[in-house]
This record gives structure tokens, C-alpha cells and sequence, in this order.
């Protein structure tokens, strides 16, 4: 019975669903934007390397190293904290939106270049045999191809991705975690943890399972 009282107070959930229900959607709207953005930089970045331009080149592998290597944590609060001191202000929101969309560009770039790298020569030499231009080849041929193959660790880092935006409770942004644990400290009860869980729970679950079906039906189209 306190078990039910600590962790599934009725009163406590009836107070507190709206909060999180806005808090759900927050997290569900950032997230699409997040990895919407990410996945098409990163796409863009792999095209533009295929091209292999050497300062480019650099340019971009010094970009996916960056991100891929600096914590989400740290940009976010550099981004947030820091940059005010130099006259450039951003709202909380905008912080997260750009850095977890970098980090997503960074990882996805080079899953994507991975694939372009993975497309046998001969397809690109036949390509060019029949008059299509280098950009056809790269965008009707190859390219199709690296996004097939990279889309299980590219489903894979676009849900982890996705569960970073409880990072944006250290700067403010209204999610699941932020209003949960601003909650749980008002009512002094674990009872908005657990449905800051259950609202994870939603997002997610669906989310596994879609991946696992866009997987497996590209797994058997290949």
C-alpha cells in the first residue's frame, strides 16, 4: 500500500498529467525536429565529401570528429552559459534543437559516408558508362544504396539521440524529465518520476517497434 501511495498517488497524478502531457509533445516535437535536421545535414555532409575536395573533405571530417567526440552536456551548456558573455544570446530550446542536431549530423555523416564507401566501383564506373553525370550517379545509384545499409545504426543513433533531449532539463527546457522533476520536488511524492516514465514509455515503445519493421523490410529488399 505505500508502495501504491509512493510511486502511484492519484491525487498527485490528477495534478500533474497536464503538465506532463505538454511536456510529452515538447519532447515529441523536438525530437522529429532533431532528427529530421540531423539526418539531412548529415546526408548533405556525406554527398559533399564524395566529391572529394581535400579542404572540404577536412573541413567535414573535422566537423563529425568534433561532435562525435565533445559530450552533448558540455555544447549545451557552453552554447547556453557561455555565449552571452559574447553578445549572442539563444533561448533554451534552440540550445538543445542545434547541438543534438550537430551530434546527429556528425554520427550520421559518417554512417552515410560509410555506405557511399561500401557501393562497389564498378557501379559507379557503369553509371557514368551510360552519360549520367558524377552528381546522378552519387544521388540515383549510390546513394540509395548507403542509406539502405546504414539504416540500422542510423535508427539506432536516432533514438539515442532522441532520449538526449532530457538533457535540456539542466537549461530549462520544459520536457519530460525538466517538468517531472520540478513535480516531484513540489509534491514531495516519486509518483511524477514514474510518470515521466510511463510518458518515455510512450514515445519509445512505439518508436522500437517501427524501427525494427524498417529494418527488417529493408533487410529483405537488399
Amino acid at each position: 500500500m505505500r508502495f501504491l501511495e509512493t510511486f502511484f498517488n492519484p491525487a498527485v497524478i490528477a495534478k500533474y498529467t497536464p503538465a506532463l502531457i505538454e511536456a510529452l509533445f515538447t519532447t515529441i516535437w523536438l525530437s522529429v525536429i532533431i532528427v529530421l535536421s540531423g539526418l539531412l545535414l548529415g546526408a548533405v555532409l556525406a554527398c559533399l565529401r564524395a566529391f572529394r575536395v581535400r579542404v572540404l573533405s577536412a573541413l567535414i571530417v573535422l566537423f563529425a570528429d568534433f561532435f562525435r567526440a565533445i559530450p552533448p552536456l558540455v555544447a549545451i551548456l557552453i552554447l547556453y552559459f557561455g555565449m552571452p558573455s559574447v553578445g549572442v544570446v539563444l533561448s533554451d530550446w534552440v540550445v538543445l534543437y542545434l547541438v543534438l542536431g550537430l551530434v546527429l549530423a556528425a554520427f550520421s555523416e559518417e554512417i552515410f559516408w560509410a555506405g557511399l564507401t561500401a557501393v562497389h566501383k564498378g557501379q559507379w564506373e557503369a553509371g557514368r558508362a551510360t552519360g549520367l553525370s558524377f552528381v546522378r550517379v552519387l544521388v540515383e545509384i549510390a546513394f540509395p544504396q548507403a542509406w539502405r545499409m546504414g539504416i540500422p545504426p542510423l535508427v539506432n543513433r536516432a533514438l539515442a539521440i532522441t532520449k538526449m533531449t532530457a538533457l535540456g532539463s539542466v537549461i530549462g527546457v520544459k520536457e519530460i524529465l525538466s517538468v517531472s522533476a520540478s513535480a516531484q520536488s513540489f509534491s514531495g511524492s516519486a509518483t511524477p518520476l514514474t510518470m515521466a516514465a510511463v510518458a518515455y514509455m510512450i514515445i519509445f515503445i512505439p518508436a522500437v517497434i517501427a524501427s525494427r519493421m524498417i529494418e527488417r523490410r529493408f533487410h529483405y529488399a537488399t
